[in-house]
C-alpha cells in the first residue's frame, strides 16, 4: 500500500516536492526470499511515477534485516532514525531514494 504526498525533499532540492510513501508491503514467509518483495517495490516505484513523484520512502523496524537488506539493494539510504516509532517501543529507519527506478 502506497500513497503520494507533497513535503519537503530528503535530497536536498528546493522548494516541495511529491514523493511516493510505502505504507506497507508484506510478502507471506512460505513465498519469501523468491524476488517478490523486489517485484512488489519496483512495480510500486513505477506507479508512483504516474503521479510525477520524485522520490520514495519508507520506514522499517531497525530490527528487519532482511528488509533493510532489500532496500538498500533497491539503493535506497537511511535518512534518519526514528525513536521508538512502533507501538512495542522499537526504532524505525526512515529510508528514501530517488526515482526512477532503475532495475
Amino acid at each position: 500500500m502506497c500513497r503520494i504526498e507533497t513535503g519537503l525533499s530528503n535530497f536536498g532540492m528546493l522548494g516541495i516536492a511529491k514523493k511516493g510513501h510505502v505504507i506497507s508491503i508484506a510478502v507471506l514467509p512460505a513465498h519469501q526470499r523468491q524476488g517478490i518483495g523486489y517485484a512488489l517495490m519496483k512495480e510500486a516505484m513505477q506507479s508512483m511515477l504516474l503521479y510525477r513523484a520524485r522520490e520514495c520512502y519508507l520506514e522499517v523496524r531497525v530490527s528487519n534485516t532482511p528488509a533493510v537488506n532489500l532496500y538498500k539493494k533497491m539503493d535506497f539510504k537511511i535518512a534518519r532514525t526514528i525513536r521508538g516509532y512502533y507501538a512495542n517501543g522499537e526504532d524505525a529507519y526512515v529510508m528514501s531514494r530517488k526515482l526512477p527506478f532503475e532495475a
